[in-house]
């Protein structure tokens, strides 16, 4: 049954597709292909009986044949020299005085070429270290200069959140990030905060921008005023997550509106009865505990208590009940040290 398999050269290359009609095939299967740069050995990643997408099925290859024992020989003497080939580089690099990082070493399963990956902070006159290699290794020596995103994705590493680089997880191509998108996000911008091991901006700014960019557009300004049809508010903050928005409606308290509400009340023409509460003026010792401010002497352990006497549906305390309560802990802790 013909099917079109994923294949990958390297752990962190791209996938590329093949065509599968005679071998049964899984996850994790060396297989030998023919490429355009010559005969490859890659490691299967997907399986599938549908036709990628975006992919022409005419300029999609077929798989030649299994990888065998001798194959998976040559794979590791492959790898053995690659090691002995950055070695030598880097000696001859330090020599001839070069202005240029080598990161990675590629051996072609056919040996038909050489790879030698590098970053520079500017153009490299490397045409004596070319002359070297070539003496050496008898083969086609490609120098190829890379910006210090692929070098991440080479090298690997572990981001600020603790996790294995995306870059080098799962990310094949770089798109464009800029600090605007971290302006979006209302992050701190702080480069240590933002940036990855590479020094350039996290890749995964870009992962949630169209949530960001659609909550803006729907959203209105933060700190500006707005005429509703239920009275003037301040819009305060905006919580993407929860798609609300905490507005002051003038009274001293803040309220949480979702976007549905806050269209409702602004561009709506039905009934405004059931959103009257927003507006509900009160006096200033009786707030939800949502926005109160806690009193310097008010106990972490007293939130237990509140939260109990708050189980009933819209209790309100005053600072007179809060600070009554925090007092009545703190003494009875003070009478069991004593």
């Amino acid at each position: 049954m013909r099917n079109f398999v994923g294949v990958k050269f390297r752990d962190y290359g791209q996938v590329y597709f093949f065509v599968n009609d005679h071998f049964e095939l899984k996850k994790g299967d060396k297989v030998v292909v023919s490429t355009e740069e010559g005969v490859g050995l890659g490691v299967v990643c997907v399986v599938s009986n549908k036709p990628p997408k975006n992919i022409d099925l005419s300029e999609i290859k077929p798989i030649d044949r299994l990888a065998t024992e001798d194959d998976l020989i040559k794979e590791q003497e492959n790898k053995i020299l690659s090691k002995e080939a950055f070695d030598f580089c880097k000696r001859n690099i330090e020599k001839l005085g070069l202005e240029m990082k080598l990161v990675d070493v590629e051996v072609r399963f056919d040996r038909s070429k050489i790879i030698f990956y590098f970053t520079a902070p500017t153009r490299v006159d490397f045409r004596e270290l070319v002359k070297i290699l070539v003496r050496q290794y008898h083969t086609r020596i490609e120098l190829r200069q890379i910006g210090v995103r692929h070098e991440a994705q080479m090298v690997g590493g572990v981001g600020n959140c603790g996790r294995i680089c995306c870059c080098r997880l799962f990310l094949k191509k770089f798109e464009p990030v800029t600090i605007k998108m971290a302006k979006e996000q209302q992050l701190f911008l702080n480069p240590s905060k933002i940036s990855g091991t590479c020094g350039r901006l996290l890749c995964c700014l870009n992962f949630e921008r169209e949530l960001y960019t659609d909550f803006q557009k729907r959203a209105p300004k933060i700190g500006r005023k707005y005429v509703t049809r239920l009275g003037e508010v301040r819009i305060l903050r905006a919580n993407i997550f929860r798609d609300s928005l905490i507005v002051d409606t003038g009274a001293g308290v803040e309220r949480e509106i979702s976007l549905t509400e806050w269209f409702e009340i602004t561009e709506g023409k039905g009934d405004l009865s059931h959103y009257k509460y927003l507006f509900s003026a009160k006096s200033s010792s009786e707030v939800k505990i949502s926005s109160i401010s806690l009193p310097q002497n008010f106990l972490y352990e007293d939130l237990e208590e509140i939260q109990k006497l708050s189980e009933e549906e819209d209790y309100n305390f005053s600072i007179e009940e809060i600070n009554g309560i925090g007092s009545k802990n703190k003494n009875s802790k003070a009478q069991k040290k004593r």
